[in-house]
């Protein structure tokens, strides 16, 4: 008894309120095994349409139907945006008002080119594409990179449309493996994958006659042969470590691609130009892994098929020194298999992510102006599997309209999902939410939070600007314990410039034990936490997400600054 009155006393004893800088996020709970599935829908004439509401979708998870715990639609450009001027919450000797607010970026589209995959021939054509639509012009709040899947040639986010095009035009083919198809015998990373690691003689058969052709060895004699099926193994043996490679960095980037653009405070729109590529099985998993990083951080996966038009072995190479009938057949057919593989890649990675897929046509500058025109409506459909192995296997998902709404309507959406071989860290949730709030401009108002900003000149270069939330308590919920009132805020501001780079951010946790009489008392019921940041003099976007630990409800606010 007398262990728990000491409890109560220290209780009572304690400060009502103490800030520290926060190292970690709060441990929120957390949304275990979530599965996000981004949906667009489309009319008879393929215009996306945003009249559906959840009880109009069938989701299924092998087969088997799912409740669907989390059901949200997205409006193209109808986000809550506001970039307002602010006057100080409170005025300090010496300081001033944040200035007016500035033009700041709010659309940013990522050009990924293919080099690892892409001929000469289809960059050629993609680049004047490309170039073609950034000639149309940009809009003020658009910014624009270019990136490879080498990792060459890249310019980051900018409105400046010469550096853009001279990146562009600076992009030259950078596979590894393609040599390989004018070696002897000439292999494909796909035929590599089929002798290597499916031991198929089907495969190996045709290498071995192109062999035979290309080194001009007798097919009669068993000596030749003996020595053309050795080459083909060795070929295959060399062709499908340098396609491993190829696939893995183009994996890598475009996983690199996704990170940064998740770090962009608006629209995030990516354009993966590529012929598509061959995925071997154990890679399958990486994909479905960017497909699900890019829908938690928003981004927009839009594929651009480098080949246009194209028709796989209609007209063979009969100039080919190793062409045969027999085994032309046979590599065309590979061939196809091949492209085929590589589309469906281009389509899971545009379905999965809520994106779209443009291929099968030479207008690829229409192509691009299609890809970088976000639809217009994308719902968003979460479940929790249940009894949920964790075993990393593949389960497939389907989505329907059920009648009488599905009539005439197409359904673009994820097609899987690899089941996780862990359970999410709930830590590490928390920090992806906050962190999902920060790289967003949307407006959230589900606290009573206003953000304020003044700053203070400590010479003719640089500055000192306070951002401050001023935070209404009568209106959060509380935990009684005690006979205190207990919440805990966390306070993230973050700097941006005008062009949606980082610059620089803070976070505090807010620790509060309220007596009643505190929370009663209007007079000190509002507070505010102030955050510093020294600064150069110039313009800056802030942005400034408070979060409570009890209600678990979130405030983001948007502000802009200009120090003369």
């Amino acid at each position: 008894m007398a262990m728990f009155a000491a409890a109560g006393c220290l209780m009572a004893q304690a400060p009502e309120m103490a800030t520290r800088e926060m190292e970690a996020p709060p441990n929120f709970r957390s949304k275990v095994n979530l599965v996000l599935v981004p949906v667009v829908v489309r009319d008879k004439n393929g215009d996306p349409i945003g009249t559906l509401k959840k009880e109009d979708f069938d989701l299924l998870d092998r087969g088997k139907p799912q409740v669907i715990v989390k059901f949200s639609i997205e409006k193209a450009g109808s986000r809550n945006v506001e970039f307002e001027p602010d006057a100080p919450a409170q005025e300090e000797p010496g300081q001033k008002p944040a200035g007016s607010p500035m033009v700041v970026a709010e659309r940013f589209t990522v050009f990924l080119f293919d080099d690892l995959h892409l001929t000469m021939s289809d960059l050629l054509q993609v680049r004047i594409a490309a170039e073609k639509h950034i000639a149309e012009g940009l809009l003020p709040t658009e910014r624009i990179a270019v990136f490879t899947t080498s990792g060459r040639n890249s310019v980051e986010l900018t409105d400046d449309r010469e550096k853009i095009v001279a990146a562009m035009r600076g992009i030259k083919p950078a596979s590894l493996v393609a040599d390989n198809r004018h070696s002897c015998p000439p292999m494909s990373y796909y035929m590599a994958d089929q002798i290597v690691n499916w031991n198929n003689a089907q495969a190996l058969a045709a290498a071995q006659s192109d062999a035979m052709a290309c080194m001009n060895l007798d097919p009669t004699d068993p000596a030749s042969a003996g020595i053309a099926r050795s080459m083909a193994q060795s070929g295959a043996q060399q062709a499908l470590p340098l396609g491993d490679a190829d696939t893995r960095l183009a994996i890598v980037n475009l996983r690199n691609v996704i990170h940064m653009l998740a770090g962009m405070p608006g629209q995030r729109n990516l354009v993966f130009v590529s012929p598509g590529f061959f995925v071997i099985t154990d890679q399958h998993t990486s994909i479905s892994e960017i497909i699900d990083l890019a829908i938690h951080s928003r981004v927009s996966i839009n594929s651009l098929d480098a080949r246009g038009l194209h028709l796989v072995g209609v007209l063979p190479d009969i100039t080919d020194t190793s062409y045969s009938p027999a085994t032309t057949a046979i590599k065309t057919m590979y061939d196809r298999l091949d492209a085929t593989e590589s589309t469906m890649l281009l389509s899971e990675l545009s379905d999965g992510s809520g994106g779209a897929l443009f291929h099968n046509s030479n207008d690829l500058t229409g192509g691009f102006k299609k890809l970088t025109t976000t639809p217009e409506y994308t719902y968003i459909l979460g479940f929790s599997p249940q009894n949920l192995k964790l075993d990393g296997s593949l389960h497939s998902i389907s989505v329907k309209i059920k009648p009488p709404a599905g009539k005439q309507l197409t359904v673009q959406a994820r097609r899987g999902y690899y089941a996780p071989k862990h359970l999410a860290d709930p830590a590490e949730e928390a920090r992806r939410e906050i962190q999902e709030a920060v790289f967003s401009r949307e407006v959230l108002r589900d606290l009573p939070v206003e953000l304020h900003t003044q700053y203070f000149k400590g010479s003719e270069y640089e500055a000192k600007l306070g951002v401050l939330a001023r935070v209404d308590l009568t209106q959060l919920r509380f935990k009684k314990a005690e006979g205190r009132n207990l919440n805990n805020l966390t306070v993230v501001a973050v700097l941006f410039d005008k062009n949606g780079n980082y610059l620089k951010g803070a976070s505090k946790i807010v620790e509060m034990k309220l007596k009643d009489e505190t929370l009663q008392n209007k007079a000190h019921s509002m507070i505010t936490i102030k955050t510093n940041f020294d600064v150069r003099i110039g313009g800056y976007v802030v942005r400034l997400v408070v979060r409570d630990s009890e209600g678990q409800l979130m405030a983001a606010e948007n502000g802009s600054v200009v120090i003369p």
